[in-house]
């Protein structure tokens, strides 16, 4: 079994620069938490001039480091890789596309494996059959975090009940903490991006509640809103307000005391979605947190920007309302248009509009077609998620947002079938991996065997 290195994660700026060879620049630094607050690199690990296509496979010993399904024991840390590999993956896409000149700098944040152990470990075997294949391991990783689902629950599950018993102090708290503080402040909602454990939950709503204590003219300004904490403080796309959690609390007043004066920002982003859908025949473009990247208001305005400028250089608009219903996501690092799974199109900002305008002429009727499919799957997958609360006696039932609503409903089905031997009142949240979350709710894989 890996082990992730304690207290670092591994940030990767990658940046192209225009050169006779239109080469990629690569940055690999680790950072540890101790000097987040100064956010500078503690130890420069690599810098590379190299081709997109070259930087693919530079990158590979990379992947085998950080690849999502070598920290199956670990969800937080396989949610953010997941998601930066998801976004590295797009920029290195757009860097190999012709004809493009710049990109702008990004900064992706990934959790590495500590493979120090599994080398002293292994270290006679190396010596006789030669150096190991990653993808070997890659699979051997996967294999060995699939077990049958009921020898699995048979080993874990007096272990989470002990967690889950244990958590429930900390979960009365944390409910009432937000209640309180949303009363108090008269907020909208409080959340979280990341599923971080109930206490960690509950220290930073106590920092809020310090906060407030200290200076609550500032938070004045938070009526209303809708607070989300995360990795870094701002208004985000969707309007909601977000905390940094590696902020301090001078960084939280700082920004409180701004959000009057998004009120103006806010308005011109309206706009734009507005004019942007326009020219897009009467879509809706969305900003869907839980699908994209966070993204500050300033940013998410720059991305409209940018689309609106390219569709009116474009001489094939598209006929006013001919695309309503439709919805249309923008991404920076993506190289050119694409259709989601879920019915919604994923544009880039950076798009020739004769080519954007094919795409989504072509696919407008699959797209309508993957709507219609995803309301019927939604609406299945609501009801057997409640026939199973009921026949398990379970405590609540989950999923995480990268399982869709097309594996969520044959996971769901098999428990309905063959239900398993449980412990009423245990909370089971539908995964990629099976583990034991620190506060004893069970994740296990979608699709499981028996």
């Amino acid at each position: 079994m890996c082990r992730i290195l304690p207290e670092k994660s591994l940030h990767l700026w990658i940046s192209r620069t225009v050169s006779s060879e239109m080469s990629v620049t690569c940055f690999l630094r680790f950072l540890t938490r101790a000097d987040c607050s100064r956010r500078v690199a503690a130890q420069l690990l690599q810098k590379r001039l190299l081709s997109g296509a070259e930087a693919v496979n530079a990158l590979r010993p990379f992947y085998f480091a950080v690849h999502p399904d070598f920290f199956g024991q670990y969800p937080r840390e396989r949610e953010v890789n997941e998601n930066s590999l998801k976004r590295l993956n797009g920029y290195l896409e757009n860097l190999q596309k012709p004809g493009v000149q710049s990109l702008k700098p990004t900064r992706l944040t990934f959790y590495v494996r500590d493979t120090t152990a599994e080398k002293d470990a292994a270290q006679h075997e190396i010596l006789n059959s030669g150096s190991q294949d990653p993808e070997q391991q890659l699979d051997r990783a996967r294999k060995a975090g699939k077990p049958t689902l009921s020898s699995w629950l048979s080993s874990n599950e007096a272990t989470a009940t002990k967690k889950l018993k244990d958590s429930l102090p900390r979960r009365a708290e944390l409910k009432r903490l937000k209640k309180e503080l949303c009363q108090t402040l008269g907020l909208a909602d409080i959340r979280w991006q990341r599923s971080w454990g109930v206490a960690h939950r509950c220290s930073l709503l106590q920092s809020l509640s310090r906060l407030s204590q200290q200076s609550p003219d500032v938070l004045r300004h938070a009526r209303g809103q809708i607070l989300i904490f995360t990795d870094r403080s701002g208004m985000s796309a969707a309007g909601h307000v977000m905390l940094g959690t590696m902020d301090v609390h001078h960084q939280w007043a700082k920004l409180f005391e701004r959000l009057p004066g998004y009120g103006g920002l806010l308005l011109r982003v309206q706009g734009l979605r507005e004019r942007v859908g326009q020219l897009l025949g009467g879509m809706q473009v969305i900003y869907v947190e839980r699908l994209q990247p966070v993204l500050t208001l300033e940013e998410h305005h720059s991305t409209l920007s940018a689309l609106q400028k390219s569709l009116h250089s474009g001489r094939t608009p598209f006929h006013p309302h001919s695309l309503q219903g439709l919805r249309a996501m923008l991404e920076n690092d993506r190289a050119g248009p694409a259709l989601h799974q879920l019915g919604h199109f994923v544009l880039p900002t950076a798009c020739e509009p004769l080519a954007l305008h094919w795409f989504v002429r072509t696919n407008a009727q699959e797209a309508r077609r993957r709507m219609r499919r995803q309301e019927e799957l939604e609406a299945e997958e609501r009801g057997l998620v409640l026939a199973c609360l009921e026949r398990l006696s379970l405590g609540r039932l989950y999923k995480e947002p990268s399982v869709t609503s097309a594996q969520m409903i044959p996971c769901c089905r098999r428990l309905m079938e063959e239900p398993p031997r449980c412990v009423p009142g245990l909370r089971l949240c539908v995964s990629h991996f099976y583990s034991v979350l620190q506060d004893g709710d069970l994740c296990i894989p979608w699709d499981w065997r028996r």
